[in-house]
């Protein structure tokens, strides 16, 4: 499951374990392609547990977006303890994005 975060809980979800946050638009095609992707790697039972999938909308929440300098949608951070260990800007198919996630639990 992919919650939907804002500005004002982004640490609260984020600072903690591994998140994988997508700065997204609701207008944004590569964004949407995107969706099946991440709700299918939220639902892994390789991930279920060990990876908290957030989104959060640009569009409503410039603060945290404006803060990592996101530029381009969509943009996804992998977090581990706070310390952001993967930057990707971007459509990707799922091995490429899978294989980024897998990075931050080795």
């Amino acid at each position: 499951m992919i919650k939907e975060i804002h500005d004002q809980d982004f640490a609260k979800e984020t600072d903690t374990g591994i998140a994988v946050v997508d700065f997204r638009a609701d207008w944004c095609p590569p964004c949407r392609m995107m969706d099946p992707i991440l709700k299918s790697l939220s639902e892994d039972a390789n991930y279920k547990d060990k990876v908290n999938f957030v989104s959060l909308n640009v569009d409503n929440d410039k603060e945290i977006a404006s803060q990592f300098q996101v530029q381009g949608i969509p943009t996804f951070l992998i977090k581990k303890d706070g310390q952001v260990v993967s930057h990707l800007v971007g459509a990707r198919p799922k091995p490429a994005f899978e294989a980024e996630l897998q990075k931050a639990l080795d």
